[in-house]
């Protein structure tokens, strides 16, 4: 195969048998994230023939599927997202922050995604917010955006958080700026035992409501003595939080959520070749070094080791916690820039490395012109319903 290989041509070539073969296993969502990813920017989704303006290059454009699982369609998203974003950056050090799952809670999360998802969002930032708001950690409110992803480098589910926070926030009373320790945010220990107890309390209590459904290999848990005994388990295993240095400065901090918020379980470049068998891609060995390996697998596996990582309809990845919360955002921030002596940035665009991929669509790939529409392109089969784009 060529080097641009993508996933919407294993889907392509091996969809159709993998849809015959796991016919009884496939849900609505995944069933549409394989058939919009494989006519993403084809003629069956219709578009338009546009020409540049300064070299004259003339293409045909066709339309995304805007499905939030496609590797081709968050480009543009990732820019407007991040557009928003950088009217919030503040100038203090950020740190980032991972809270992941252990093995035994991740089955249970992938039989139950939205709820365990839900709980996973809510107990990372209850913790984050409990610690750093007690005076013997930092007596502040902070504020953080989470997102979610839910795969490791070979596609297996490994659900984790993965939590930007600027390092300090107003003090409770609201009268004084609080940063945190140079170069240390708050002990990950500590963080580690309390999202420990949080979740498991939560999760404890979803099963106590009904909010819990178990099957396969997991269908003894549906048993209260049987899920008790799992959860007394989990509570004597150490659960991983791991908090990284600081970033560089609010630059680094943009494009660092450029690359995580909008990615899905394996980009197009990772992909090295396709056969009647298999796909062999490239991963990272983070156990040795980060060392660069390429894995073979069965063409069926790499899809079903994809789709393992579909999330539900209207189920949000992206969410913001303390003062970046929605609801009062604006005004927190006026807040922490009073506090901080410093006015609100200039809107200046992405940094400089992002601009290439974040480049509109509108723009000539060749000497970077204004594209002019000429004319739409039909459809090539009937229009998808509306049920057929999801949102991030």
């Amino acid at each position: 195969m060529s080097a641009g290989l993508e996933v919407a041509d294993v889907f392509r070539r091996h969809g159709d048998a993998y849809r015959r073969a796991h016919d009884g296993h496939l849900g609505r969502v995944e069933r549409r994230v394989m058939s919009a990813i494989a006519l993403c920017r084809t003629a069956a989704l219709g578009g338009h023939i546009e020409a540049c303006s300064n070299c004259g290059l003339v293409r045909c454009a066709y339309n995304s599927c805007r499905n939030r699982h496609c590797p081709k369609c968050q480009g543009q998203a990732r820019a407007d997202w991040l557009a928003a974003r950088q009217a919030e950056l503040l100038p203090v050090p950020y740190f980032h922050v991972v809270f992941t799952l252990p093995a035994p809670v991740a089955e249970i999360a992938f039989q139950n995604k939205e709820t365990v998802y839900a709980i996973l969002f809510r107990t990372a930032a209850e913790t984050l917010h409990t610690i750093a708001a007690d005076p013997k950690h930092l007596g502040a409110e902070i504020g953080l955006v989470a997102v979610l992803h839910t795969w490791g480098q070979t596609l297996h589910h490994h659900p984790h958080i993965h939590c930007v926070v600027p390092g300090g926030g107003p003090s409770l009373d609201g009268t004084r700026w609080i940063g945190c320790r140079p170069g240390f945010f708050l002990p990950v220990r500590v963080l580690s035992s309390l999202f420990r107890r949080l979740f498991l309390d939560e999760l404890r209590t979803a099963f106590e409501a009904g909010k819990l459904g178990f099957f396969g290999d997991l269908a003894g848990l549906a048993e209260p003595a049987l899920f008790s005994r799992r959860l007394r388990d989990l509570r004597r295993v150490d659960w991983v939080v791991y908090a990284k240095p600081p970033f560089g400065g609010p630059e680094q901090v943009l494009a660092y959520l450029g690359r995580y918020t909008h990615r899905v379980a394996i980009a197009n470049p990772r992909l090295i070749s396709m056969t009647d068998d298999g796909v062999a891609f490239r991963w990272k060995d983070y156990r040795h070094h980060s060392k660069s390996k390429v894995m073979t697998l069965d063409a069926h596996e790499f899809i079903r080791r994809f789709l393992l990582h579909t999330l539900p309809d209207g189920f949000h990845r992206i969410r913001h916690y303390g003062f970046l919360a929605n609801g009062h955002r604006a005004e927190k921030l006026v807040l922490c820039r009073r506090l901080l002596n410093t006015p609100p940035p200039n809107p200046a665009g992405p940094p400089a490395d992002m601009t290439a991929t974040l480049l509109p669509v509108d723009h000539c790939p060749c000497c970077g012109g204004v594209m002019i529409a000429l004319g739409a392109l039909p459809l090539s089969q009937p229009r998808r319903p509306s049920f057929w784009h999801d949102t991030s």
